[in-house]
């Protein structure tokens, strides 16, 4: 009997069932494959066609990029020189004018806190110290006391107050959030029963609600003569809220955990905590930062909801400028240059959400 034995390896061979495509034939096959391609492509077509180059008009041939109120007025483009002319009162809000230094200061140690907070080699116990450090130094500056003159709260708005609101509450919900999941699947029925009626109380109703009843209703439970900040009460609001969504991203984490990874760390001898902040959470917050993420995204774009309680974010500080006697009619153009700026900011942090669910895939 003759046997074969292959010696040389055998060279790849094309997809059979692969067609092979120009970049051309790919798209026009995408856009124009079936009458429904058609139909959506020539609508998008029609409608860029009436709307792009009356936009590109308003917003750059015939605007006016320099000038005053009045040139403004007889022009038929948008008014750049309301962004340039407020564009301090949009950043500081009515921050007292000496003082100003102290939130631009608080501005960039937000900034370079998340900065850093986004490589990942330096994820560990340092940054969560470092993290606590900026907060206590961004209400430091931003409140006053010890040392510096003391602001109101009624007086901090614009870009710190969106900031602080915004970025503050991943690292402070997150251990409240890790209590509610970790007691969403405890054994204990009423831990369980606690969690879950937090949980889905304060997910299932809008975050102006909770705004209001933290601003109106909670002075009521205070101790007699004891009376807590707007801001603080703005800032447990959005905490509370965030902890809720904070724990079922780290639920949906836990979930994709293998139990034997507990069980074997059972056999060699570890405890509960161990296995729990040595095994378990680093892995469930790997799997859940991208969720994380986009829980900072949601409510940067919420913080403008804490207008109802009379204070002013980024976007109430536009909208105010936009109430100035001199300058009334170009609200417009303040409202786009805040959509450009959520836009960016956003848009900056769902790329880096994509981009760590890439790197978890490759790891």
């Amino acid at each position: 009997m003759t046997t074969f034995v292959q010696a040389q390896p055998i060279p790849a061979q094309p997809n059979p069932n692969k067609e092979e495509l120009s970049a051309a034939r790919r798209y026009g096959k995408v856009l124009l494959g079936t009458p429904t391609n058609v139909f959506i492509t020539v609508g998008c077509v029609v409608i860029l066609t009436l709307v792009v180059p009356p936009l590109f008009r308003w917003l750059f041939s015939e605007a006016v990029w320099s000038g005053t109120p009045e040139e403004c007025r007889r022009a038929a483009g948008a008014c750049w020189p309301f962004i340039q002319e407020k564009f301090r009162f949009f950043i500081y809000g009515m921050f007292p004018l000496e003082e100003r230094w102290r939130a631009t200061l608080a501005i960039v140690i937000l900034f370079g806190i998340t900065g850093i907070a986004m490589v990942p080699r330096f994820w560990g116990k340092g940054l969560v110290l470092a993290w606590l450090a900026a907060i206590v130094s961004v209400f430091w500056l931003l409140l006053g006391g010890f040392g510096l003159p003391p602001v109101r709260t009624e007086m901090i708005g614009g870009l710190p107050l969106t900031l602080l609101l915004s970025l503050t509450v991943l690292p402070l919900g997150f251990p409240v959030g890790l209590l509610l999941a970790l007691g969403r699947r405890s054994e204990f029925r009423l831990f369980r029963w606690i969690s879950i009626a937090v949980i889905e109380a304060f997910r299932g109703s809008p975050l102006v609600a909770t705004l209001f009843i933290a601003s109106v209703m909670l002075p009521f439970f205070l101790p007699e003569g004891m009376t807590l900040p707007k801001l603080m009460r703005a800032l447990a609001a959005f905490l509370i809220v965030a902890a809720a969504y904070i724990a079922e991203a780290l639920r949906g984490g836990f979930q994709v955990i293998p139990e034997g990874q507990s069980e074997a760390a059972f056999s060699i001898g570890m405890k509960r905590w161990q296995i729990l902040f040595l095994v378990t959470l680093p892995q469930v917050i790997r799997h859940s930062i991208p969720g994380l993420v986009t829980i900072v995204v949601l409510f940067f774009k919420d913080t403008s909801l804490i207008i109802v309680i009379g204070m002013s974010d980024f976007l109430a500080a536009i909208q105010l400028a936009s109430r100035d006697p001199a300058w009334i009619g170009f609200s417009v153009e303040g409202y786009v240059f805040a959509a450009a700026f959520y836009f960016t900011f956003c848009y900056a942090l769902s790329l880096y959400a994509l981009r760590l669910e890439r790197r978890r895939q490759n790891h």
